[in-house]
């Protein structure tokens, strides 16, 4: 549904959110999945692109926002359960936005795909949520490492039926055996079928993250510090985590399809710099004109993200008659392919694709259209 903005926003995290939104829109729309530069694409398996920092990003950016939306009424015992039903029906509904872009447009139940972005977001928010309704910061401290560590050992440690040892391979991991025990091949991700980028042991590293996201909102939002302290903390603790998560490499390699520990450590310390870099040139400086086109994307990311992703599918069932193909595919072809090179080509095509959002939401912002789950 449309609803007013909340008067009071941190700037900064929009600004944060929406560059994360737009940065996934433009990996996920090339012109040519066959011409994408390599900052562009994810990792083969084991190590980390700037594409793989874009989801994790956006689950830390949860973190945080979930403190600055529920901290005020944390304090107040009767406010509990209304939140907590709040909580439980955002994730649903987010799960459920997951699933049906998944089935869209036939929604085959015998091959849709259970496991997904959305899903993983409303899976963690939930948890997440429910973490920080009931315990304090030191608990959730305590529960980051519980769920780093724990995941760490069973991964490494406990063997894989019909595989032998413990393993870290995509086909044979503890997780990937997993998915395929409780959910199915059919249901997996269609590029792999037999494991999945988002699958369910990966859930407890991905809560993690959005833990670390909440403990960095807590310390923003705390009134006995000076903003110079809190920036210079944030600076420290992201760095700290970026080296934590390099030298926990050696031992359990930073990757984002498996969600390592040590992948969790080196995005959410990147998120932490990134963070403290807006919030002390944004919101404690005031130099915000250049944030607009940021603001626009952050304010309705779960909108654009769906929507994006109806749109290229709703373009990839329309053909062009005597062409006999895609409408997208011939709008790349005969606008963009003759223009430039295969690589650039396809990375213009989805700049204009990110632009017409932009021009989209530019409009919603202006008209104060927000639309939230």
């Amino acid at each position: 549904m449309a609803q007013n903005l909340a008067p009071a926003r941190l700037r900064s995290l929009d600004v944060f959110r929406g560059l994360t939104v737009a940065a996934m829109i433009l990996v996920n729309n090339p012109g040519d999945w066959g011409h994408i530069y390599a900052p562009l694409e994810h990792a083969t398996w084991n190590g980390c692109t700037p594409t793989d920092l874009i989801f994790p990003f956006f689950l830390f950016i949860v973190g945080v926002s979930i403190v600055y939306a529920m901290e005020t009424k944390k304090a107040d015992p009767s406010q509990h359960k209304k939140l907590m039903i709040n909580v439980f029906r955002r994730a649903l509904i987010i799960m459920f936005l997951g699933w049906f872009l998944s089935g869209y447009p036939h929604f085959n139940l015998h091959v849709i795909r259970i496991p997904g972005v959305l899903v993983r977001i409303g899976i963690v928010f939930g948890i997440c949520g429910t973490i920080y309704l009931n315990t304090t910061r030191k608990t959730q401290l305590y529960l980051f490492w519980i769920f780093l560590v724990s995941y760490y050992l069973i991964m490494t440690l406990v063997p894989v039926p019909g595989f032998g040892p413990a393993n870290l391979q995509p086909e044979t991991n503890l997780g990937a055996w997993l998915d395929r025990t409780l959910i199915g091949e059919a249901h997996l991700w269609k590029e792999s079928k037999i494991w999945d980028p988002e699958g369910l042991l990966g859930t407890i590293p991905a809560c993690g993250t959005t833990l670390f996201g909440i403990l960095i909102g807590t310390w923003l939002k705390r009134k006995d510090k000076d903003e110079s302290t809190k920036i210079a903390w944030m600076f420290a603790t992201g760095l700290g985590a970026v080296i934590a998560g390099l030298l926990w490499d050696l031992a359990f390699p930073i990757n984002k399809a498996l969600w390592t520990s040590s992948y969790v450590l080196y995005a959410g310390g990147l998120a932490t710099l990134g963070l403290a870099l807006f919030y002390w040139i944004i919101d404690v400086h005031g130099y915000n004109r250049f944030t607009k086109p940021f603001v626009v994307y952050g304010v309705n990311a779960i909108f654009v993200f769906c929507f994006s992703a109806l749109l290229v599918r709703t373009l990839n069932l329309i053909h062009v008659t005597d062409k006999n193909i895609v409408v997208s595919k011939y709008i790349y072809d005969t606008v963009f392919k003759p223009h430039f090179s295969p690589i650039n080509a396809s990375l213009a095509w989805a700049i204009c694709f990110n632009l017409m959002f932009m021009g989209i939401l530019w409009i919603m912002y202006n008209r104060k259209i927000f639309i939230k789950v």
